[in-house]
């Protein structure tokens, strides 16, 4: 089956201990020896079964650090990297932490002091992103770091994106469409949060796709929601119909998941947020059939209101 769409695999719950997520297991060695192992064990898989896109921050813990080392030690040649600006990790691997686990920050020197580690990835190094780009933020109206960032694109050719997430995703991808250096616009990527219950970018990534702008995806699970669970009652109908897709086609529930994307979407790249390897080969089941044009209308029927979803995300913790 031809694939316009490629799995990609992110690395934030990979590289640190607490994670919003929805996990069926909470047993795991959170040590950092345990968690680099983990770490390096699922990339080298990853790879082998044909994954090439890998996404990281700083902000995602020793996330960065992890795949450098990964990408230094294996040297391949065929691997696109894609890193971020813009947040930093501040629970300094403490189990629990009780405050905020990242902190942002979209100013000039914040670029500058995490680009001198990001730009080790070079030349792998093929997207770098503004990380949950906002508009309250001020980072899409900051002259000095877009000039930055455009200076970073033509010295080092990579291209240059912006990350979203929350209720305003659509006006944020609209505002970053905007900017322009020489007539030419900065941004090339857009990685935005699309799943089975937040939709509300659906026609603007559909425009994006068809500009031949590179779409990534990234909570194609919603932290987990899709996955059949008593605490939501509110997806019961949405649960069963997933059961049933999953039985038809005999892979889990996370493979209809991103199945719809990519039937649906077409984006360039969808993320499996996979932290283990049993998980990611459950993925990348996805890529082994097809949805039908009514099974996508229907999955296309459960979507929320944006605000509904990002009020319900905002309650889940980070364990």
């Amino acid at each position: 089956m031809a694939q316009k769409t490629r799995i990609g695999l992110g690395l934030a719950a990979l590289g640190r201990p607490d994670y919003i997520n929805i996990r069926s297991h909470t047993d795991i060695d959170k040590s950092v020896d345990a968690f680099k192992t983990n770490t390096l064990k699922i990339l080298d898989e990853a790879h082998k079964l044909g994954l090439r896109d890998f996404d990281v921050a700083p902000s995602y813990g020793l996330g960065e650090q992890f795949l450098l080392e990964w990408n230094k030690t294996r040297d391949h040649k065929d691997i696109r990297l894609s890193t971020k600006f813009g947040y930093t990790y501040v629970a300094n691997w403490e189990i629990g932490f009780k405050g905020k686990h990242e902190i942002k920050e979209h100013s000039l020197a914040k670029l500058n002091e995490q680009w001198e580690v990001s730009r080790a990835f070079l030349p792998r190094l093929n997207i770098y992103q503004i990380h949950s780009a906002t508009l309250d933020s001020g980072v899409l109206t900051n002259t000095a770091v877009l000039s930055r960032l455009h200076e970073l694109k033509e010295k080092h050719n990579v291209k240059i994106g912006i990350t979203s997430s929350g209720t305003a995703q659509e006006k944020i991808i609209q505002e970053a469409q905007k900017i322009a250096f020489d007539g030419v616009g900065l941004f090339d990527s857009y990685q935005v949060t699309f799943n089975i219950f937040e939709q509300s970018t659906s026609t603007i990534l559909k425009e994006l796709i068809a500009k031949e702008k590179t779409v990534i995806i990234k909570e194609a699970l919603a932290n987990g929601r899709v996955l059949s669970n008593t605490n939501f009652k509110n997806y019961e109908v949405a649960y069963d119909y997933l059961e049933a897709l999953s039985k038809k086609y005999d892979v889990g529930i996370d493979a209809i998941a991103i199945r719809f994307i990519m039937d649906d979407l077409e984006p360039t790249i969808v993320l499996s947020g996979a932290s283990h390897i049993d998980h990611l080969k459950q993925n990348l089941k996805a890529l082994d059939f097809g949805l039908n044009g009514d099974e996508i209308v229907q999955l296309k029927s459960f979507a929320i209101s944006a605000q509904d979803y990002w009020n319900e995300r905002s309650t889940l913790k980070w364990y």
